[in-house]
This record gives C-alpha cells, structure tokens and sequence, in this order.
C-alpha cells in the first residue's frame, strides 16, 4: 500500500476529533480513570478491557460493581486480603466472565506485584529493550506467565488471547494502547515507559475492522493476528512512531456511523 495523504490528512483530523477528554465518560477506559495510582490503573485498565464485550454502558456498569466488591481501592485489596475478604467477589458475573475467573485474575495479580512493581514487566518476559519488543512473542509470553499459577481453573483461559491462538487480540491489545501511549490529550494514560507506541498492534474490533475495510488499510479475508498486523503495517506509513493512534479515527467513524 502506498502513502494516500488525503486519507492521512482526514484520519489525522478524525483522530483529533475523537482523542480528546469527551471521548472517555462513555468508553471503558472510564474505569482506569477513576484512579490515581499506577496499579489501580493497570489492574482496572486490564480488567476493563478483558471485559469489554458487549455494550459499553454494561461494561462499565460491571467494572464499577467489581470497583465496589474490591472496596475501591483494587490493588489494596489485591495484595492484603484475606481469604474471607474474597467472599465479596462470589456472584459476580459480566456475560462469560464469573467468579471463578476474577479469583484467578486475583491470584495472578497478587503474584505479579509481588515480585514487580508494574504490570508492564508481565509484557517484557525477556525483552527488555524497547525499540526491539516483539509484540507477537510478547503476548504469546504473556499468556503463558499468566496462567503459570498451579490449577489454574481451564475455563479462564478464553478470556486471555493470544496471536498463537490467531486471535487478533484485541482486548490486550486496547490496554496495551492505554498503557503506553503519549500524549497530551487526556485519554490514553501512556504511564509505561519500556514498551513504545511504535511496537503496539492496533486493537481489531467490528468497528475498527469495517472501516478500516472500506480505506483499503485491511485486504485479508479472515479476521486474526494477520488482519490486526496487516492494518497495523498499513497504518504505519500513515504514523510509524505511533500508527495505533488511528485506533480512535477508525473506533470513532465506526460507533458514530460516520461512514
């Protein structure tokens, strides 16, 4: 695909449309936002977007229910409750996604933060530089470093894609976004500093998916980790220090109807 600056020059303008404080009261990353400290905004940003299917209002609505069975304060409650302190989490369910699984999310997040200090080093399992982060090998890394806990529940392991699955992995791939990209708009948090906007995947929804079809940016048939690389390679010679910004024009005229 070669460089089309008109469609360059209307993406770069949708995306200031849509990159800007407005967007975020009705959007999952809503949730990470109601909080100050690091953690809080990495265990909520990632389970907001590990839940977010279905219509936004509910995803919300479920994440402030869990905000709420977690006492407010997430990573407190992660890392010093005791086992009857998880009876506040019995009965809590967003379509497929029940206790069961939170249970686990808790195990894993307490785990984690207690040997590091950031949810980005479950990212970088043996990538530490960050211009030559593989994002493919970071999240199949990933999914294997999460359910390294012994009995783990098999159910939980559909709510964490991965590439090797050719899932176009787009819930990870969304927090990822929130995580580590910068700018001055007020959206995304970019609080992580060792993975670069520039290795992100552009996260591959229904909306995403047809605009992007109708720009050419997207040519495969199926919809898997290929369509999300080949949209991504594309939206890179529009952006190639940070193409997933696009994310917001594409996101945008898709839930708008725009197009």
């Amino acid at each position: 695909m070669e460089i089309d600056f008109d469609l360059k020059d209307f993406l770069d303008k949708k995306v200031e449309q849509y990159n800007q404080p407005g967007f975020i009261p009705n959007d999952p990353i809503a949730i990470p936002h109601q909080f100050a400290k690091k953690q809080d905004i990495e265990i909520m940003g990632f389970l907001a977007s590990i839940m977010a299917w279905g219509q936004r209002k509910t995803i919300i609505n479920k994440c402030n229910d869990l905000i709420m069975r977690m006492d407010g304060v997430p990573y407190d409650y992660i890392m010093n409750h005791q086992d009857k302190d998880l009876k506040s989490l019995l009965g809590f369910k967003h379509r497929t996604f029940n206790d069961t699984d939170i249970l686990y999310f808790v195990a894993f997040f307490k785990y984690h933060y207690t040997h590091f200090e950031s949810l980005e080093d479950a990212f970088l399992i043996g990538q530490e530089c960050k211009e030559d982060v593989d994002l493919e090998t970071a999240l199949n890394s990933f999914k294997m470093y999460f359910f390294s806990l012994p009995d783990y529940p098999l159910r939980t392991r559909k709510h964490i894609s991965s590439p090797a699955q050719k899932s176009t992995v787009k819930r990870i791939n969304m927090f990822l976004r929130w995580m580590v990209r910068k700018d001055n708009k007020g959206v995304d948090f970019g609080i992580w500093n060792r993975l670069s906007p520039m290795n992100l995947i552009c996260p591959c929804d229904v909306h995403v998916e047809r605009v992007a079809r109708k720009f050419g940016l997207i040519t495969l048939d199926k919809v898997n980790w290929k369509t999300a690389q080949e949209l991504t390679a594309n939206l890179r010679l529009l952006d190639p220090l940070d193409p997933v910004k696009y994310d917001f024009a594409l996101f945008g005229l898709g839930v708008e109807g725009e197009l």
